[in-house]
């Protein structure tokens, strides 16, 4: 852990910065007295924002773990919606009649 603000990077500055304002606003809604449960709800809200975050950070990596490069993830997205929307079955059929 660094132990001043010039050893960490920006994005723990960034994140540090968000955090104090996540603070700050949590503070001014206890003080504005509000309702536990609307506390509560904006706890809620502020993780599943951060989760999603996270997630889609590790979506393109994964994505390129599971298909291999971009072509091939593309191309398997385009297959699959095709199948899915009966195209694929729309030109088997065509082919069947010729």
């Amino acid at each position: 852990m660094p132990d001043t603000e010039t050893e960490m990077n920006a994005d723990q500055q960034a994140s540090d910065e968000v955090a104090n304002d996540v603070q700050q606003e949590l503070m001014d809604m206890i003080i504005a007295d509000q309702s536990p449960s609307e506390i509560s709800d904006k706890i809620k809200d502020m993780l599943f924002a951060k989760s999603a975050e996270k997630v889609d950070s590790y979506r393109p990596e994964v994505a390129k773990s599971t298909f291999g490069d971009d072509q091939a993830a593309t191309a398997a997205v385009a297959n699959a919606a095709a199948a899915i929307s009966g195209e694929t079955a729309a030109a088997q059929d065509a082919q069947a009649e010729e």
